[in-house]
């Protein structure tokens, strides 16, 4: 939950594509554009406040009064590959915290501009001078904005800011995918894997930042590229812990995060990551042991999965089926329609039909369970 409300409190999103930050000549970050995103972006979601019609009288009050507004990123991944820099390094994460801490000092910056055009949210307005200046101080002294810049926090207390939030990670799962970069600060899951869409067809994905990059570099080997190319799978739990905890640094409110684990990850090993994130300053976390569920969105080939499973499902008989992509054939090879629509050939034995039992389309030959109706 990257955005914890107050009662009625309501937060509208955006997010910068931080894919469109990249000098791809000097393979730098083009800081300069970012910053100008950046005030573009604070400017507009003020806006949205007072453009938006609340249908609900307790919404309007509380939207009005802390005019909370969350601005994000997407493509992160693509940022740090155009940098030539490998997501969960060392040299990594040094380059994601200056990223964030452009973001976040330039977001309170031109909040307090709006504020010296338009004034503080009004929550943060006392009925007398000094009831203001005691909110401001009190705003200043949290956990967060002690460690802004102290420039920053001594105009707060002389001008007051526009929003009392300004910062957030969402998943933007749609938006990046529409655009075609990585999603919120997430590594790519993989540069080509197989998606399950809602009606249980298999869509094979491929990263356009792939191909962009083979296109400029024919003499590489597609199944060899550079170490920068790494995947979320290939990151250690730790890693992904690590990078979410620089990012909070500069996030006042919470970030949507997955920490991708292998399976057979233990309940102990779990607990450890967790421990991870609250130690780094993680306001939230999410962990996912790979094939720790019957179906999941987001597939690699099995045999990328070198851990074996030894916690989960020790209770049944029989380990259930995870559809997993290795055994099937590419589709061009066969004629026969492949998917999980009933009566449709399994398209992971490629030998039994799809069945619906028990609410579930499940194959009758080897009993994957493809799609749940329930």
């Amino acid at each position: 939950m990257e955005q914890p409300l107050a009662p009625f409190s309501v937060c509208n999103l955006a997010a910068v594509n931080l894919g469109e930050m990249a000098n791809k000549v000097t393979k730098t970050v083009d800081f300069e554009k970012l910053k100008q995103t950046v005030k573009t972006g604070v400017r507009m979601q003020d806006n949205v406040i007072d453009a938006t019609p609340y249908f609900l009288e307790e919404n309007k009050r509380q939207a009005l009064g802390e005019r909370r507004v969350g601005l994000g990123v997407m493509g992160l991944h693509d940022l740090l590959i155009y940098c030539e820099t490998e997501y969960g390094s060392e040299k990594g994460n040094e380059l994601v915290d200056k990223v964030f801490e452009v973001i976040a000092t330039t977001a309170y910056r031109e909040s307090i501009e709006l504020a010296k055009e338009k004034g503080s949210f009004p929550f943060l307005v006392g009925e007398t001078e000094e009831e203001t200046l005691n909110l401001r101080e009190a705003f200043i002294n949290t956990g967060y904005m002690k460690k802004m810049p102290e420039d920053i926090r001594q105009d707060i207390l002389k001008y007051g800011i526009r929003n009392s939030h300004l910062l957030t990670v969402a998943p933007t799962g749609s938006t990046g995918t529409m655009v075609g970069v990585s999603t919120g600060l997430e590594p790519y899951f993989s540069f080509s894997y197989y998606r399950s869409g809602r009606l249980g067809k298999f869509i094979e994905v491929k990263a356009d930042i792939v191909q962009e990059f083979l296109d400029a570099n024919p003499d590489v080997d597609s199944n060899h590229l550079p170490k920068w190319f790494v995947t979320a799978m290939e990151l250690s739990p730790e890693a992904h812990a690590d990078t979410q905890c620089v990012i909070q640094r500069w996030v006042d409110s919470s970030i949507s995060k997955t920490v991708n684990a292998p399976k057979g990850y233990t309940v102990d090993q779990v607990e450890g990551v967790y421990r991870r994130l609250y130690r780094g300053g993680a306001k939230g976390g999410t962990v996912y042991v790979d094939g720790s569920r019957d179906s999941q969105v987001l597939t690699l080939k099995a045999e990328e999965n070198n851990f074996e499973q030894t916690e989960l499902f020790e209770d049944q008989v029989e380990p259930r089926k995870v559809v997993l992509m290795d055994t099937i054939q590419e589709l061009k090879s066969t004629d026969v329609t492949i998917g999980s629509e009933v009566g449709d050939t399994c398209p992971v034995c490629r030998e039994g039909s799809v069945e619906d039992i028990g609410g579930c389309n499940t194959c009758t030959s080897c009993g994957a369970q493809l799609k749940c109706g329930l």
